[in-house]
């Protein structure tokens, strides 16, 4: 495994004329972030990713790491930066778009979350959780016109794939929050 990631550090080390050694350097960092991570100990990993990215900023690797470990600690401002970093990096990589939207849903910042968990369901329409994730930001979003159809449709498609997957807990809790949408929305008794 290792020799699959330095093989895809390299090329963009061969491609800018940087060392194979900085390479093998910036892949044990990243690697170092990760093995912290799996242990909890998520400040730690965030050194290492960032020493990573010191070394080669073009890697999309550490900035998503990096950010799934701010997110473990409560720290979704950093979190939504380094999610941000990776996003510039792979636009079109729906793991980060849907962790960025899931982090502004944890800071209520609905409209951003809108915008990323609406581009995953679209391109990945059986991802339960990216369902559930927008339906929960469509039915907190306060501006005019409230999505009502939107809410209903999207948590209803969360509990469906939910049930399909025997994931009995999410779909009971998405189960919940449909009755909770479907009450704001005097929407209670259909």
């Amino acid at each position: 495994m290792k020799r699959f990631l330095c093989s895809l550090f390299l090329v963009f080390t061969l491609t800018t004329g940087a060392s194979h050694c900085l390479a093998d350097e910036a892949l044990d960092w990243y690697l170092k972030g990760n093995t912290l991570s799996r242990d909890g100990n998520y400040d730690a990993a965030v050194d290492a990713y960032l020493k990573a990215i010191q070394i080669n900023p073009s890697a999309t690797g550490p900035f998503y790491n990096m950010g799934i470990a701010y997110k473990y600690l409560g720290q979704y401002p950093q979190a939504v930066g380094a999610f941000e970093a990776a996003h510039r990096l792979e636009p079109d990589n729906l793991n980060i778009r849907f962790s960025l939207g899931n982090v502004y849903n944890l800071m209520e910042k609905w409209e951003s979350a809108i915008g990323h968990l609406n581009y995953v369901v679209h391109r990945d329409r059986d991802n339960a959780e990216a369902h559930g994730n927008l339906g929960w930001a469509f039915l907190n979003f306060d501006k005019e016109p409230p999505f009502k159809l939107l809410v209903i449709q999207n948590l209803e498609r969360a509990i469906d794939l939910f049930e399909a997957k025997g994931q009995k807990g999410p779909a009971l809790a998405t189960r919940e929050t449909l009755q909770q949408a479907r009450k704001k929305f005097g929407l209670a008794n259909k």
